[in-house]
């Protein structure tokens, strides 16, 4: 969790400013740091930053919790949506699970997008449930979305009641991700969101998108501030009962030349599920449409299972599952 101002009583942009410049980003950086030593380098009061390490360490620290009371709690606040695909949802054990992060992984083309706005369309219009959809590419299209409405239902009241249950917000870097989700919490912790009932799915298109420009050359920061917008995707999930769908691009394993998800190990342990979606190299005559999905990661089902997708002029129908004979 990155340093900044207004994250704890007592932590004002000054202070985080000073401790930054000296090499205190994070909150680890302070909470494990020599608090005399800081003081003096950063000329900040030593009792003001015991006061701030003291709240951190409460608010961030983790807590042991009773197995029965975490079963009892998840029973009571745990919902399942349908994402609108038949398939899919047999591939996802009944569809999406709130309070956690589903990530759909592919390449350019394989339909991540189209899956999310079909994901949108359903939980809006079918389940009448909000939507919270972050573009950070571009692709979200209005027109597609409403084509996913139309197939739905003929009824232009209804058409219009779903699309105004779908909030977008265009954030096309990883510190404007940040603000909105944050801007989302204050909304929803203040009770002053523009919309009546709360937000049940937040999809994000694409995580990869904001994440991949800031490793590399910039490694510690941009691993710092990709952490930090994970604890905030699985914190708003927990605690607002979300489910959050995330797109990822993918990437050629160096040692086999596999198709590997972006963002390496670490992001890896982030998302609860993982679908991998490919072109079918099955059915030749539907190329550009048919796509196949595979369950790379699930806290339910056995990894290796697969279903098809058919994508054809921005619909998505039931396909038939398949099963691989790996991970079964």
């Amino acid at each position: 969790m990155i340093l900044r101002e207004g994250l704890c009583p007592g932590m004002t942009a000054e202070m985080a400013q000073l401790l930054k410049t000296n090499g205190i980003k994070t909150v680890v950086d302070l909470v494990s740091a020599d608090l005399e030593e800081v003081a003096q380098k950063c000329s900040l009061s030593y009792k003001a930053l015991v006061a701030v390490r003291r709240v951190l360490l409460a608010q961030f620290s983790s807590f042991p919790v009773n197995g029965a009371d975490l079963y009892e709690e998840l029973k009571s606040t745990t919902a399942i949506l349908s994402t609108g695909i038949q398939s899919l949802d047999k591939l996802l054990d009944s569809g999406l699970y709130t309070g956690e992060m589903t990530e759909l992984v592919g390449g350019p083309g394989t339909g991540k997008t189209q899956v999310c706005l079909n994901v949108a369309a359903d939980v809006s219009h079918s389940l009448k449930q909000d939507v919270l959809y972050i573009d950070s590419t571009g692709g979200f299209t209005a027109s597609r979305l409403l084509q996913l409405l139309e197939r739905r239902t003929d009824d232009e009241r209804e058409q219009v009641e779903a699309l105004q249950r779908i909030q977008l917000v265009r954030a096309f870097d990883a510190y404007r991700m940040l603000d909105a989700l944050q801007e989302f919490r204050i909304g929803v912790t203040q009770e002053i969101a523009s919309v009546s009932r709360p937000v049940k799915v937040l999809v994000v298109d694409s995580i990869s998108a904001v994440i991949c420009p800031l490793l590399g050359s910039r490694q510690p920061d941009g691993m710092a501030l990709m952490m930090h917008l994970a604890w905030e995707l699985k914190t708003m999930a927990k605690e607002f009962g979300m489910a959050v769908v995330l797109t990822n691009h993918v990437t050629r394993d160096a040692s086999n030349g596999h198709l590997k998800p972006a963002l390496g190990r670490s992001w890896s342990f982030v998302p609860s599920t993982r679908v991998l979606l490919q072109d079918s190299k099955e059915s030749s005559g539907k190329a550009s449409f048919c796509r196949i999905a595979s369950l790379m990661k699930s806290p339910r089902q056995p990894v290796g299972i697969q279903v098809e997708l058919e994508l054809g002029n921005g619909e998505l129908t039931e396909g038939s599952p398949t099963t691989s004979g790996e991970g079964t």
